[in-house]
């Protein structure tokens, strides 16, 4: 009889789970709180000091590390594709058309965005479980008792090696992917270098290399943005932390998608 009043209490003592409003709310307001986040890191890089060093640093952490997932990737993404239009081309007897394909493929879209998404992943999550274990251990808190800018010091250098790494990031995909994808239609299809990258230029403008560049260092503002973010607003401790990093990766996939498609309805026109 006691156990079971012990469980019927402890069965009234659970908190309710959220409903869908709730839920709604809740993303409305974290939505908000990084839109606000988001202006003030921009007042912040336009004003001096500038710690240069740690940019410096931050720079050498996030995109020299970065460099071999970012180039593995390029790497078989052209030789997926090189093999793949090459197949279907060969079907109308122009596959020599292949590389004119392959490098709008590569430097409009595959390039950044499949970057944004390997190395995002690893940055984005990266930077939310270092500054989520800072805001647990309160180390945020006694930045902010010190007189100290948290989103000075820790945000915005993060931010701004994000931003100047990912179109870096995207150039050497774009050169790995398209010396694969040469070489792949090279020994496939038997089309000779020159051939190959002869059509690739003649079919490729400066806007197309510029839109891919340009998609990289917007996707890596919002990668830096969300890892702060999410590592800033940490709650519950170290399964706090956990859950911070995956929401991380989820929240910066989805939104380098939806970036992707805007930018690209915007520059296909210029």
């Amino acid at each position: 009889m006691n156990a079971s009043t012990e469980v019927d209490a402890g069965e009234q003592a659970a908190p309710p789970r959220p409903g869908l409003w709730d839920k709604a709310k809740e993303r409305l307001e974290s939505l908000g709180a990084m839109t606000v986040m988001t202006g003030q890191v921009l007042q912040r890089v336009v004003r001096p000091p500038f710690d240069g060093k740690t940019l410096i640093f931050h720079i050498e952490s996030l995109g020299v590390r970065s460099l071999p997932i970012a180039l593995l990737t390029a790497m078989f993404a052209g030789l997926v594709i090189s093999l793949q239009f090459g197949y279907f081309l060969a079907r109308f007897g122009v596959q020599y058309t292949v590389g004119r394909v392959v490098i709008l493929t590569l430097f409009r879209e595959l390039a950044p965005v499949l970057t944004a998404l390997t190395v995002g992943a690893r940055l984005g999550s990266g930077m939310a479980a270092e500054l989520g274990a800072m805001t647990v251990t309160e180390q945020v808190d006694a930045i902010r008792a010190l007189g100290a800018d948290p989103l000075r010091k820790l945000v915005v250098p993060r931010v701004l090696a994000c931003l100047l790494v990912m179109p870096v990031l995207t150039v050497f995909a774009d050169v790995v992917g398209l010396v694969a994808g040469a070489v792949v239609v090279n020994t496939q299809y038997a089309i000779s270098f020159d051939l190959f990258f002869q059509g690739a230029l003649d079919a490729v403008f400066m806007q197309d290399f510029v839109s891919g560049v340009f998609k990289g260092a917007v996707f890596g503002f919002i990668i830096g943005l969300v890892g702060c973010f999410k590592g800033l607003t940490v709650e519950g401790g170290t399964e706090g932390v956990g859950r911070a990093t995956t929401q991380t990766v989820a929240i910066t996939s989805v939104a380098v998608c939806l970036a992707d498609f805007f930018i690209t309805k915007v520059t296909l026109y210029l």
